[in-house]
């Protein structure tokens, strides 16, 4: 695991991230009310909902609409995928074919990556973050940071993931950015002390919410969404964690469980 960490260690320093601006980067609260609108841009009625802070697609959003949150006094998070390659996106050509993987089950058009591969895909997301600070953006939500856990076609260990994990953290911070764990709950413990705050699937139909207590414990923010039309889970929720019910798709429509 040392010689992974220093091997990352090496490869992000040329990637200027030695300043990371922790005292003033904004940082959700627990007490925050999350939104997150991806399938589609969200409209100007859609962004004055009683929310005070929601993820959009950091390719698919104009720097307008995160400007127009801003106007209401809200936050923005950008989200970002950093474990799988999508066919559509405008930066797909820069993905060699060596860190494509087996698909990512369900998803048309994703494949997982070859994480280890760090100087391939660091400067990458490194081009992708910039691009969500170019656009006014607060924090970033860097999907499918747990390949090991799936069938990616590559040999992975905790440790490479760990370490992937922990530059992506680091990326996100040099650009002044809060960051997301986002639904990697068995190593929530290993990386409190690298990401800001969880955005997580499905922690109570799972039976995973408990995995979070390091971030509760640290007061950090912890937002659940559950994949239903019903709010008869939200007595599960510990305290501390924040659950809304959306569907699927991840349109406007939401429900909060307070």
């Amino acid at each position: 695991m040392l010689v992974v960490a220093s091997i990352a260690t090496l490869l992000l320093a040329p990637l200027g991230l030695a300043q990371d601006s922790a005292a003033t980067r904004w940082v959700p609260s627990p007490s925050d009310r999350f939104q997150i609108i991806l399938s589609q841009l969200p409209t100007a009625a859609q962004l004055r909902g009683n929310f005070s802070v929601i993820e959009t697609d950091g390719f698919d959003i104009p720097a307008k609409t995160v400007a127009a949150v801003h106007a209401l006094g809200k936050k923005a998070v950008c989200y970002i995928d950093v474990g799988t390659w999508e066919n559509w996106r405008p930066d797909a050509k820069k993905f060699p074919a060596s860190v494509l993987g087996r698909p990512d089950a369900g998803w048309p058009g994703e494949r997982w990556l070859d994480i280890r591969r760090l100087s391939i895909l660091l400067p990458i997301m490194k081009a992708r973050f910039a691009r969500c600070v170019a656009k006014g953006f607060d924090a970033v939500d860097p999907d499918n940071v747990n390949g090991v856990e799936n069938a990616t076609g590559f040999p992975l260990t905790s440790a490479q993931q760990l370490a992937y994990d922990r530059a992506i953290a680091a990326l996100a911070h040099a650009d002044g950015l809060s960051v997301a764990l986002k639904s990697y709950p068995d190593e929530a413990k290993a990386l409190v002390g690298s990401f800001d705050f969880v955005v997580d699937e499905q922690c109570v139909q799972y039976h995973e919410c408990a995995k979070f207590t390091p971030f509760i414990t640290a007061k950090k923010a912890v937002f659940d969404i559950e994949y239903t039309t019903s709010l008869s889970f939200c007595p599960k929720l510990p305290g501390g964690v924040s659950g809304l019910t959306k569907r699927l798709s991840l349109d406007a429509w939401v429900r909060w469980c307070s």
